[in-house]
């Protein structure tokens, strides 16, 4: 279970990094129409939320510590949060449909959750590989001493 763990950790992060490149397709995409974030929006809302699944699962079925449990779950929350954000940034417009400086600001909130997410995905990848590979049996353990106050 633990090798699962860190696949699918590995795999999330990979789709979080994804969504970073698909954003940007849609973002340069000429002319933007529709269709111009659907990349973004499938990986978003249908392939991250079931490898933020299966990676809270496995973590539990590897008997990772409750922290790392809770961290593997985080994305889920993350991707619910985002999901609010665009929301709320599309719901922010003039009467007209166009953009506003507040749409514009929460929208600025959606780029931020994300890199916020995936600095949370980094450190279940470290922790899932560290999980995965423990320290050697006859490795000696170094005692450090605290330095004295001054």
């Amino acid at each position: 279970m633990r090798k699962a763990f860190v696949i699918t950790s590995i795999l999330l992060l990979v789709s979080f990094v994804l969504q970073f490149v698909f954003a940007a397709v849609g973002g340069f995409t000429k002319p933007a129409g529709d269709g111009a974030y659907v990349l973004h929006s499938v990986n978003g809302m249908a392939v991250i939320p079931v490898l933020s699944l299966l990676t809270a699962l496995f973590a539990a079925l590897a008997k990772a510590p409750g922290r790392l449990v809770g961290l593997a779950i985080l994305p889920i929350g993350l991707v619910v949060v985002q999901a609010l954000i665009a929301m709320l940034a599309n719901a922010s417009t003039d009467p007209a449909g166009a953009s506003t400086p507040l749409g514009l600001t929460i929208a600025g909130l959606h780029a931020v959750n994300g890199i916020v997410a995936v600095h949370v995905v980094v450190s279940v990848v470290r922790a899932a590989r560290q999980l995965a590979s423990p320290a050697p049996v006859d490795a000696t353990p170094v005692t450090v001493r605290e330095a004295e106050p001054a």
